[in-house]
């Protein structure tokens, strides 16, 4: 994918990040091939070149392939051990965290239950042990971490680093955990919403690599989203773009927390599953394996039970996340009408066992709905990062903002 540089010393920084992307994304390029890319000069590629191996963040192959003119051209590739960057995940229900290289692959994973209820001081604690266990345990050093990315629920005060008042978290109104999770890790903190972070996650390392126009739908406690669009992530006026899961998609549905009615996410999360499967289940037998557990237990038919009997083919479970699906297939119609993205990807732990379902539906409804389908179809995919991509995708925030080109770095100068 052609990205455009300039050859304007006041954005070497900005020239350096481009063609560092470039061997990022690639796997092995050639100097010749970067200044092809990206349209910068042979002299300028090959003195970013040079810093970047004298800094040790780039590294020649050895491998090499031969030019149209016979001459071998040595390729050169992101080194992974360069350094490190931490992703912490906090949804209402656990925090996930992990370490990961520059390639963004993770080295060690760990989750624990977010404390119920507690204040944001203890939370906060509990994140820093966290962190410090997972780093003891991929024997990283502090000193090589660029820094620690911390996906959170949304709505977020960006520019202040605050939490502000998601809906499924109890004592959580404009806390500046930004701040507070730095002051407890002594490591710098990147902040943005969870499903933004997933997003990044996989244009660094995931389905979105190297795609210039995406949308990352993803799903866990609700449901949110994140976008990039010509290659640069978009967060909007406020830093929250893509709350995908508060789109309307059933008009006369059920009221939703955020006063909208029949919202994405109040028809399709975790709880409105659950609450779906029992109450056909109470309706009458539907056969299957679930009926006998509802019998025996109705607690014990929860939402990964759901999961996984719909992924064997239980009835009642299978017609469920099929209608939810659907629904999902409706707002994916609606972004690509509005957005004319190329990729749309599903993730997140809410859909494990059952992303195929998922996306098929949002595939066939991509391959007959959209205005645009006669030009071309929509791709979708289920994100290769599966549960993990939020956690990801908050060490992938700090990779992005420390080695990817920001459109914002040419107006800084």
């Amino acid at each position: 994918m052609r990205r455009a540089g300039t050859n304007l010393p006041k954005v070497g920084r900005y020239n350096q990040a481009v063609v560092l992307d470039q061997i990022q994304l690639a796997d092995g390029i050639s100097r010749v091939e970067i200044a092809q890319l990206t349209g910068l000069t042979p002299q300028t590629v090959s003195g970013i070149v040079r810093r970047l191996l004298d800094e040790g963040i780039v590294r020649e192959d050895g491998a090499s392939r031969i030019s149209s003119g016979g001459k071998p051209r040595t390729l050169l590739r992101l080194n992974a051990d360069a350094g490190n960057a931490v992703g912490l995940h906090f949804d209402p229900v656990e925090l996930t965290c992990t370490v990961v290289d520059l390639l963004g692959r993770p080295l060690v994973v760990k989750r624990q239950p977010t404390p119920l209820g507690a204040e944001p001081s203890q939370v906060v604690k509990t994140m820093a042990e966290l962190i410090a266990d997972v780093l003891a345990e991929a024997g990283v050093p502090r000193g090589k971490v660029l820094g620690l990315g911390l996906a959170t629920p949304g709505p977020i005060d960006q520019e202040r680093g605050m939490v502000v008042a998601p809906p499924q978290l109890a004592h959580w109104t404009r806390v500046p955990v930004q701040r507070m999770l730095s002051d407890a890790t002594d490591l710098p903190v990147t902040l943005d919403n969870d499903a933004t972070a997933a997003a990044v996650g996989e244009r660094w390392s995931g389905a979105g690599k190297g795609v210039a126009n995406f949308a990352y739908l993803f799903f866990g406690t609700g449901v949110g989203g994140g976008l990039v669009l010509n290659h640069q992530v978009y967060r909007g006026g406020s830093f929250n773009a893509g709350e995908f899961g508060h789109s309307s998609v059933l008009p006369d549905g059920p009221e939703c927390y955020c006063g909208n009615r029949g919202c994405l996410e109040r028809l399709v999360n975790p709880s409105a599953i659950v609450a779906e499967v029992h109450r056909r289940l109470a309706a009458g037998p539907g056969g299957g394996m679930l009926s006998q557990a509802f019998e025996q237990d109705p607690a014990s038919v929860d939402h990964r039970a759901i999961l996984l009997a719909a992924a064997a083919g239980d009835p009642v479970a299978a017609a469920v996340i099929d209608e939810a699906a659907e629904h999902v297939a409706s707002l994916a119609v609606s972004i690509v009408n509005f957005i004319d993205v190329d990729l749309i990807v599903l993730g997140g732990h809410g859909i494990q066992h059952v992303e195929s379902r998922f996306v098929d539906a949002v595939a066939s409804a991509l391959a007959t709905r959209p205005l645009s389908r006669a030009i071309r179809v929509v791709q979708v995919e289920a994100s290769p990062l599966g549960t993990d991509a939020a956690v990801v995708g908050g060490a992938a925030l700090v990779l992005h903002a420390t080695y990817s080109p920001q459109l914002s770095a040419l107006l800084a100068d």
